[in-house]
């Protein structure tokens, strides 16, 4: 009776529970060792049901009811059949617990109807007990253990009160029922530690898989250019970072080589010698400098090769400061000793030119030395003024209101046969850049172009066009005219120090207008037009690239 009491409180506990929650177990392979246990009991009741058909329980049993028996092992084996068809993916506990009650209490009464302890039936309990504790864990595998034991002793007492040589099987039906307990608390054991096992194995697992997934998204927001070459030189890998720089939309599986030649070629180069430093190369003729290196990515027997693509625009640009710095000290340590004389010939010329005794070619001569010593003096303003050139303040710029201010302050002192033209395209067009260095850029590059318009047309025009860049979404500015243009052997040296064509020019108008960009991080190229004409484009930055 207490163990009935007993049982009865397990049973409201587990079953109180069963309805909330989920298999513990129920994976991958909780399903598999569900399948095998479905196996197992239709293969028991096969035996069984053939044991009865050739009466061979009558030699190896000594049963107390063998019609129940027969009925009882039909019963088991037609059960089993239809739990293992209908009974494939449970998504509770209480399935299961149900069809292991069953399982227990068919062959409990089998256990009776075939004699007890003798009949070997026991064993079969505690198979079923052990599997119902892979399956239920906790309080709900020990209840099942609760039910066989109960079972075998309170069957044996009744098949003592019928059959006196039962009395003496006391002794194994405990035996047996503790042997189900023992096997309950075993197969717990076993499964926790397998499922801690596994649980930690699908954490490291995870951990990795977030590892991976971070070092991805690293590599991905990396402003570095990676790439991962095979042999063969087919990409492997290619971050954001590296398909911007190169102005390409995807790589991966490609050969690089039509791609990017220069990579290749210095890949060669640095196979050949890994001492010398690759040369720097501009993916496009618009796109920033770029400094590659290479490593050797070894993986077992499997050799990539890993490129590095470094926009070196701001080290170009800290070596340009460093430059200008260098030159300042020059300027400044030879101004006085140029201006000074250039200043005492200047003055001597100009009294020559006042003296009445001088015929006109004398005078042809002083107004020579005067012209060439303005110019001279030009030249040392200009170079003084690039030197003490204060240090880049960006600012915030709405491009679109800013371009039609400057235009709109730029026409009012022009002259009739000057004309200047505004179109601006899309909105939000914002950048960060010294306002008072880009009135000067801009000043330089529109008298420029208004000059050189003017020397092919009667009436002289600069156009504006302001634009978002589809390819990089940077906001582009271009300055326009209908000139002659710059002929192609000179496009390459327009931008150097002191580089003029005309004899009035100091040559450093373009030199300086191209720093003042660099310095605010914008990039100043020249381009031709189709309809003829000089074109010079300036890239800004991304409005948060400087701070």
């Amino acid at each position: 009776m207490i163990g009935g009491i007993a049982a009865r409180r397990i049973w409201n506990r587990t079953t109180s529970r069963v309805g909330t929650e989920r298999l513990t177990f129920f994976g991958y392979k909780g399903r598999r060792i569900l399948r095998l246990y479905h196996l197992y009991r239709v293969v028991i009741g096969l035996v069984l049901v053939l044991l009865i058909s050739s009466d061979l329980h009558n030699d190896l049993m000594r049963m107390t009811n063998p019609k129940a028996f027969y009925y009882g092992a039909w019963l088991y084996l037609i059960l089993n059949i239809f739990a293992a068809v209908l009974l494939q993916n449970p998504k509770r506990e209480l399935p299961v617990l149900v069809l292991a009650l069953l399982d227990v209490t068919l062959l409990a009464a089998l256990f009776y109807f075939a004699g007890g302890t003798p009949s070997g039936i026991g064993n079969l309990l505690i198979v079923a007990v052990a599997i119902a504790n892979i399956l239920l864990h906790g309080r709900v595998g020990f209840f099942i253990a609760a039910v066989a034991a109960t079972g075998l002793i309170y069957l044996t007492f009744y098949l003592s009160l019928s059959d006196s040589a039962a009395s003496s099987q006391y002794v194994q039906a405990a035996a047996l029922g503790t042997l189900c307990f023992a096997a309950a608390l075993l197969v717990q054991g076993l499964t926790r530690r397998l499922q801690v096992s596994e649980t930690l194995a699908r954490q490291r697992a995870e951990e990795v898989a977030n590892l991976e997934a971070l070092n991805a998204q690293i590599l991905q927001r990396m402003r570095t250019g990676i790439l991962v070459l095979d042999p063969q030189e087919r990409v492997l890998l290619a971050n954001q970072g590296a398909l911007e720089l190169l102005g390409q939309q995807s790589l991966t599986g490609e050969r690089l080589a039509p791609r990017c030649p220069e990579i290749i070629k210095g890949l060669q180069r640095w196979r050949d010698n890994p001492t010398l430093r690759p040369r720097n190369f501009k993916a496009t003729p618009d796109g920033a400098t770029l400094q590659p290196s290479f490593a050797t990515l070894q993986h077992g027997v499997k050799q990539d090769t890993l490129v590095f693509l470094e926009d070196i625009s701001q080290i170009a640009q800290k070596a340009q400061q460093l430059k200008l710095a260098s030159l300042g000290r020059l300027t400044a340590s030879i101004a006085h000793e140029i201006r000074n004389p250039l200043g005492a010939i200047s003055h001597a010329a100009q009294l020559l030119q006042e003296s009445e005794v001088l015929d006109a070619a004398d005078l042809r001569l002083t107004q020579i030395i005067q012209d060439h010593s303005r110019r001279m003096n030009l030249v040392i303003e200009n170079v003084l003024q690039l030197s003490r050139r204060r240090q880049a303040e960006p600012q915030l710029l709405d491009l679109k209101y800013w371009v039609h201010r400057f235009a709109s302050e730029f026409r009012q002192t022009l002259p009739p046969q000057q004309i200047v033209h505004v179109d601006t395209q899309g909105s939000s067009l914002q950048t960060r850049m010294d306002p008072n260095q880009l009135i000067q850029v801009l000043t330089n590059l529109v008298q420029n172009g208004l000059r050189y318009s003017g020397q092919k047309h009667d009436q002289a025009q600069v156009w504006l066009k302001l634009f978002r860049d589809e390819t990089s979404d940077l906001p582009v500015l271009e300055v326009l005219d209908d000139g002659a243009g710059v002929p192609a052997e000179q496009v390459q040296n327009i931008f150097e120090p002191f580089f003029t064509t005309e004899n009035k020019g100091t040559g450093l108008g373009l030199y300086i207008s191209r720093e003042l960009c660099e310095s605010n991080q914008a990039r100043l190229d020249y381009r031709e037009r189709d309809e003829g004409g000089s074109c010079f484009r300036i890239v800004f930055a991304h409005p948060r690239k400087l701070s």
